[in-house]
Order: C-alpha cells, then sequence, then structure tokens
C-alpha cells in the first residue's frame, strides 16, 4: 500500500501520486517496447506475470512520480521505496525495471532487517540487495552501535564491508567524535554468521589509542568467536599490579577454552586456563592456573580445579575437585581460589541411581569425599579438619503405603496414609594428613537411619505422628579409653508435628490485607543413651533457629542424637495486600520447653532451664522504598539477648538503596554494616547518553559496604567505590579489603572501563560490588538497542 500523507495544501494534491512495480526481473519479451512518458496523477500499479506473483512487491510512494512503462520511473519529494523487509527512504530515485536497479540521492536512508543506513548517494540491485553506499552513517540492530564510513558495499543481505569504518555505542553529536570508537581500514560483517573482521583496527577512548591490532575477529552478537579478549588488570599489597590478557579459542560448537597469560610485578608470569566441554551425556569444566616461580614465595604456585558432571547409563556421576600448592595461596590468590571455605578445600566424586517403583524410590549411591585444609603456621589460627570418606556407600528407600492398605484406619473421620523412609549406609572415615594432632584418626561404620509416619490433614491443619530409630555400629582404627574398638547403640524417637493455618481479611495502615495466624506445636520425645565414648565423624551442631527448633534432634549428622523430650510451641502472623498479593509484615515467636534435663547437648554441658531461649522474629515492607527484618534469641533466665541481627534497606528509586545491619552473638562477636548505591553529583543520564564524549553531562555515583567489628574495634572485609556513567561508558574503581588473619588483611585497588555495547576492560568491580550491596544495580542495565543513535 502506497505510504499515507498529512493532508496538504489544495494546490499540492494533484503532485500526490503512488506507484507499484512487481520486481521480477527484465521485461517479458511479450511487453510493448514503446515507451511511455506519464506524469501519473493518482495510482497506477503495473502488472506482472502469474508465475512471479509469490515474490514481494516492490512499492514506491512520492510526491511526485515519472514512469516510463514497465521500464524506469523517477520519483522525488519524500520518496519511499518497500521491497520486502527493504525500506527505503530519500529526496530523488530513480528505478529501472529492466535490471532491478535503484539510484538514491539527496537524504538516504535504508532500514533492512534491524539495520539502519543513512547519507548522500545510493546505488542499489534491490531484489539481490546488492550494491554501494557513499559516505554512511550507519546502526546495528544486533549490537545497538553506530559508526560511518567512507564506503559500504553490499555483496548481499547478509554480507556488506566498510572502507576506513569506525563503530561506537556512544550518540552521534555534530562536530564531536564519540567518546570511544573503534577504528579499522576495511571492515567486512556477516550477519548470516554473526561474526565480523577488521584490518588496522584502533579502539580509541577520549581520543587516546588504547588498544590496537593488525587484524581481529569479533562477534556481531553474543555468539562465541575465537580471539583476543580484553585485558584485566588487578592491584593489591600482596602481588603488586597484575595484567592479564585473555585468549579465547571456540574449539567445537561444544568445547571452548580461554588462555591468560599474566605478569604479576611483585611474583612473576603466569598462565591460567580454562577448558569447558559439553557432551551429550557429560558436560564440564578445567581450570589450571599455575605461577612457575614465584619470587616472593620461592617456589611454583598452582591451583587445580575440576568440574565434571555425566550420566553412564541410568547412573548418574558428579566429580568437583579443588586442589592448590600450598598453605598460604589462599591468602596471595586469592581471586583465583573458587570454595565458598578457602582454607578447606574438597575433593568430591559421588555417583547415584534413582529409580522409581511401584511402591516407592529407591536411591542408591557411593561417594569418595577428600578434604586439603590450608592451615598454615599460624597456630591460633588453626582448626579441626572434617572427617574424609573414602568411601561412602548406601541406599535410601521412601514409600508411602496403598490408601486402600489403609481404609479401615480412619482417625477424626479421615483416611491415614503411611510414609516411611530407610537408609542404610558404610563409611569409611580419616583424617587428611596435615589435621591437627589429638583428633581421633578414624574408623568404619555403618548405621541404618530408619522412619515411618502417619500424616493427617487438610487445607489449613496438619497432624504428623512420626517414630524413628538410629542405629550405627562402628569399627575404630584406635581403641576408645575401655579399650573397645567394637561399639555400637540404638537411639529410637516419637515426634508429633501438629499445625493450622488461620486466614481472615482486615486492614493495615488503611490498605486491604489477608491475615495468617498460624500456630505450630511440636513434641519430641528420645530416651538418653550414651553417646560421649563413641566417636563423632560427622555430627554438628544445628545453628539455633525458627527452622531448627521444629526439628527432632538439634545435631545434623549421624552420630549424635540428643535425649531431648521437649514440646516446642510458636506461631507466626503475616499480612499479604489483597491487591499485590506481596507479603507486607510478618511476625513470629517459638519457644521449647524441656520435660526433663537435656544431657547431650550441641556445647557438652547439660541444659537444667525448663525454658529454652525465646525465638522472636519480624519482617516488615510497609512501604516501597522501605523493608526491615529483625530476629532475636532472648534468654528469659539472664533477661538478656543472646544473638540478634536486625537490617534495614532504604531503596526510593533506580540506583538509590541504603542499608544497615547490626549483629551480635553474645561473648563472639559484635559487628554493624553499611551499605550504599547512591547518586552524589549530576543528572542520570539516559540510555541515548550524557553527550557523545561524556563529559561533564555524566553523573557520579558511589557504591561500597563497610563492615565494622564492635568488639576488635577494627574494619573486617569491606568494599568502597565510585561510578561514572556518561552513558555510552561507565567507569568504576574503589578498594576492597578482606581479612586473611586476624591481623592481616589483604587490600585490592579496583578499576573498570565498561564500553557499553562493546566490552569491560579492568579488573571485575562490577561483580564486587553486586557480591557486597544488597539492592545494587548496574548502572548500563538500562542501555538497548536503539537507531536514535543515528542523527
Amino acid at each position: 500500500m502506497p505510504r499515507s500523507h498529512p493532508t496538504p495544501h489544495p494546490a499540492l494534491l494533484p503532485a500526490l501520486i503512488s506507484l507499484a512495480l512487481c520486481a521480477w526481473g527484465p521485461a517479458s519479451a511479450q511487453q510493448s517496447a514503446a515507451e511511455e512518458s506519464v506524469p501519473l496523477r493518482g495510482s497506477r500499479v503495473l502488472g506482472a506475470p502469474a508465475k512471479s506473483r509469490a515474490k514481494p512487491a516492490l512499492v514506491i510512494s512520492a510526491g511526485k512520480v515519472t514512469a516510463q512503462a514497465d521500464q524506469q520511473a523517477e520519483a522525488a519529494s519524500d520518496v519511499e521505496l518497500r521491497y520486502g523487509e527493504l525500506v527505503l527512504n530519500a529526496d530523488k530515485l530513480t528505478y529501472r525495471v529492466v535490471d532491478d536497479f535503484a539510484r538514491a540521492e539527496g537524504q538516504v536512508r535504508i532500514h533492512h532487517s534491524g539495520n539502519v543506513f543513512s547519507g548522500p548517494l545510493l546505488q542499489l540491485y534491490v531484489s539481490r540487495f546488492e550494491g554501494e553506499f557513499l559516505t554512511p552513517s550507519f546502526f546495528l540492530g544486533a549490537t545497538g552501535g553506530a559508526g560511518k564510513a567512507e564506503i559500504i558495499k553490499f555483496h548481499d543481505s547478509e554480507h556488506l564491508s566498510a572502507t576506513q569504518g569506525s563503530y561506537s555505542s556512544c550518540p552521534v553529536v555534530e562536530g564531536q567524535e564519540p567518546a570511544w570508537q573503534i577504528t579499522a581500514k576495511q571492515l567486512r560483517l556477516d550477519l548470516a554468521a554473526n561474526e565480523g573482521e577488521a584490518d588496522g583496527a584502533v579502539l580509541r577512548f577520549l581520543g587516546v589509542p588504547i588498544l590496537a591490532a593488525p587484524s581481529l575477529s569479533f562477534p556481531l552478537s553474543s555468539e562465541r568467536k575465537s580471539g583476543w579478549l580484553p585485558p584485566n588488570i588487578f592491584l593489591d599489597n600482596r602481588s603488586g599490579l597484575e595484567l592479564g590478557v585473555p585468549y579465547y579459542w571456540n574449539i567445537a560448537p561444544q568445547r571452548d577454552a580461554t588462555l591468560t597469560p599474566f605478569v604479576l610485578t611483585k611474583r612473576g608470569v603466569g598462565l591460567d586456563s580454562e577448558f569447558r566441554y559439553l557432551e551429550p551425556g557429560h558436560a564440564g569444566r578445567i581450570n589450571v592456573d599455575l605461577l612457575p616461580s614465584d619470587r616472593v614465595f620461592g617456589h611454583s604456585r598452582w591451583d587445580l580445579k575440576l568440574n565434571h558432571d555425566g550420566f553412564f547409563g541410568d547412573w548418574r556421576y558428579r566429580l568437583k575437585s579443588e586442589r592448590v600448592s600450598d598453605d598460604d595461596y589462599w591468602k596471595d590468590m586469592s581471586r583465583r581460589v573458587e570454595s565458598q571455605t578457602p582454607r578447606l578445600l574438597a575433593s568430591d566424586f559421588t555417583l547415584n541411581r534413582q529409580r522409581e517403583l511401584s511402591w516407592g524410590v529407591i536411591d542408591t549411591y557411593a561417594r569418595v569425599q577428600r578434604w586439603q585444609t590450608l592451615q598454615g603456621t599460624d597456630v591460633p589460627s588453626q582448626f579441626d579438619s572434617p572427617y574424609q570418606r573414602s568411601p561412602q556407600i548406601g541406599v535410601r528407600m521412601t514409600t508411602a503405603a496403598d490408601e486402600a492398605v489403609l481404609d479401615s484406619f480412619r482417625p477424626w473421620g479421615r483416611k491415614a496414609r503411611l510414609e516411611g523412609g530407610l537408609e542404610l549406609e558404610y563409611n569409611r572415615f580419616d583424617l587428611p594428613g596435615s589435621a591437627p594432632a589429638g583428633q581421633a584418626r578414624g574408623g568404619q561404620r555403618v548405621h541404618a537411619l530408619g522412619h515411618v509416619a502417619a500424616p493427617l490433614g487438610g487445607e489449613a491443619w496438619w497432624f504428623i505422628p512420626r517414630l524413628s530409630v538410629n542405629a550405627a555400629t562402628y569399627d575404630l582404627d584406635r581403641p576408645l579409653s575401655d579399650g573397645r574398638q567394637h561399639v555400637g547403640r540404638v537411639i529410637p524417637t516419637f515426634s508429633i508435628d501438629h499445625g493450622w493455618v488461620f486466614e481472615r481479611d482486615t486492614k493495615l495502615f488503611g490498605r486491604a490485607m489477608r491475615q495468617s495466624l498460624e500456630p505450630r506445636v511440636l513434641y519430641v520425645n528420645t530416651p538418653f543413651r550414651e553417646q560421649a565414648s563413641l566417636p563423632n565423624f560427622d555430627a554438628a551442631p544445628k545453628d539455633f533457629n525458627f527452622d531448627s527448633i521444629y526439628t527432632d534432634n538439634p545435631f545434623s549428622g549421624v552420630d549424635r542424637v540428643s535425649d531431648l523430650h521437649a514440646v516446642s510451641v510458636g506461631a507466626t502472623s503475616r499480612w499479604v495486600s489483597t491487591a499485590k498479593g506481596e507479603e507486607i509484615l510478618r511476625l513470629g515467636a517459638v519457644q521449647r520447653f524441656l520435660f526433663r534435663d537435656q544431657r547431650i547437648t550441641p556445647d557438652g554441658q547439660p541444659v537444667t532451664q525448663r525454658f529454652s531461649d525465646l525465638l522472636l522474629a519480624a519482617a516488615a515492607h510497609l512501604d516501597e522504598r522501605w523493608w526491615a527484618d529483625s530476629t532475636l534469641e532472648f534468654n528469659p533466665e539472664t533477661n538478656r539477648s543472646v544473638r540478634s541481627v536486625v537490617r534495614a534497606r532504604y531503596s526510593p528509586g533506580p540506583y538509590k538503596t541504603v542499608s544497615v545491619a547490626y549483629r551480635l552473638a553474645r561473648a563472639q562477636s559484635e559487628q554493624v554494616e553499611f551499605a550504599w548505591q547512591w547518586p552524589i553529583y549530576g543528572q542520570p543520564v539516559t540510555a541515548r547518553g550524557a553527550d557523545a564524549r561524556g563529559g561533564c553531562g555524566g553523573a557520579w555515583y558511589s557504591a561500597g559496604r563497610v563492615q565494622y567489628s564492635l568488639r576488635d574495634k577494627r574494619l573486617t572485609d569491606s568494599v568502597a567505590g565510585f561510578e561514572y556513567d556518561a552513558g555510552c561508558w561507565v567507569l568504576r574503581f574503589g578498594l576492597e579489603r578482606l581479612s586473611t588473619g586476624r591481623a592481616e588483611t589483604n587490600t585490592r585497588f579496583m578499576l573498570q572501563l565498561e564500553l557499553v555495547g562493546l566490552s569491560q576492560l579492568g579488573s571485575n568491580a562490577l561483580k564486587v560490588l553486586k557480591d557486597n550491596v544488597p539492592g545494587y544495580r548496574r548502572l548500563s542495565s538500562d542501555r538497548s538497542p536503539s537507531s536514535d543513535f543515528l542523527p
């Protein structure tokens, strides 16, 4: 259809016309060769042979069109040509039907497959999209960036080349160079393969060349492409300045590798490497970080990480391992250690198969677990190592009895069902060679954990009686104090878990709410069995909180079962907005009452007081800008809090967040924390950017987190930095402080330049801020591809 125009002055109406031409190649021999020069009034369509009707129509609309029937058309004044995905606008257009050739002059603009080109002169064979554009500017929809060139040649709809071209994601401003840009003598783009090649490429930032390459290739989207990546730059007080230049190798669609040679000014030259693979039935990653000769340490340093998952038939196996060269590696090379416990590194291989049967599920498994403990020479900071499992072999079975079997058992008029489970397991335990003296060396354990339950309930209540047993037998490497090496015990536990959920409609601060009241009671009775003389290979105290108080054993693992005869009583109330469905307010309290003294406890001291510490919790989101939550453990005998956490966050808008926290563990630690992201100067920029060079129109932000120990009167792990957002580039810099001992710290300097739409150079300050600042938002997160980058 011809393009519609606003109604013009009546004198111009006769000049408004539209012409539809079908681009089906040279004119048929059956067509008349006579030329007819017709100044058109209204519209006219030149027919096409029936066999070409399936091809897209070529439509021209303009203020004035003159045509030589089925041979040539000339258009002027607000010209538009449409053909499939191609839209061409120009001041003047000449189109030859015979060879499908168009010549456009004046303010020429092409829209094609999300890309936009504009300039003064275009020559194009329309249907095959082949031709050239003189001195055009362009926008690439795949990357959201723009640029210009002396000549752009279109080889077809998916291949083009540019001579003396430039590219940037910064907006174009007349008379100004963009803040950053890549220039190249020759640029070739393969849109089908999503890759480009540049000869004589130079990356400039604020007019200063910062990277150059005689030839390079790059992806046009998130697709992988072999080549050099932006350099990594780090600076800390232990290793000095680090510079690394990664090379990415796209080996195959399912395999790749990254090799990063690096230099540490204090320590020497090394290589980081990563190999990834994704094959049918298995996938994984291998990392090897090598520093052949550490000038400070005096020896070679290395870090090996293995991650592998796969299937062998219906068996699944997994390997996850990390090993380092020495006990001080976690201090000197902390950035390279992945483990969440950097001084305790695991090597874990598991194998398991799960099968669903008519009566339930059976899970068979095997495991080998080893530890590397980085103890160091500082005796006060050394710790007890966990035991290794070499091996662990077991089977777990869970089942639910058919309801027909229990049809005659109907307490409270409701049909009950039985649930049960059984775990049988063998373990061989030993200690790593570097474990401190004084720990039992190891031994073998065979245990059985079983339970049966008859849950009842409805939509708003549950009642679950449960009987469980924990049985274990030990074969120890060394005899106990009484001379025994073979010992065992059997410990039963009975519990009842009962709860209700009541709801009502109400109002809170004038807002419609759905309020719930959720009382819960847990009764537990476990007889006393002497366990002080038995080994403890894997049991550990659970944290005392709202979850653990509703469990039947305050220990995790197998080797310790508390003689608990108690009832836990608590309630939670929630206010949920009926309009949005979000929780606005939550209040909770729970306490345990002992019917007898508890002799087996996490700290080894018998508990004689009947009432446990009272647990209180509250969380509020009363306003879109405010969040707060708190937990408190209160001792009723001393009338003092034992542990408490109070947190609050204020977020009035994008890139504005402030949070505070206070944490107390009496006689252990007391800490305050302050975190923020906040604009400090200038107006926030839009996706278009402040200006081409980012000048003084950008905005400054500060972000960080500071932790202070009130007990030790010193700063602990903290980070503080600044960000400058210029729209098409963002600069981040700051300091990160990590505690590596009682009087040791590692301080890093962060510096990162993000060229929006291209890449990030320097250290990964963005990740550090995201990991440390609650509610942190990336400044460039709202940048999206837009053809507004073109003038």
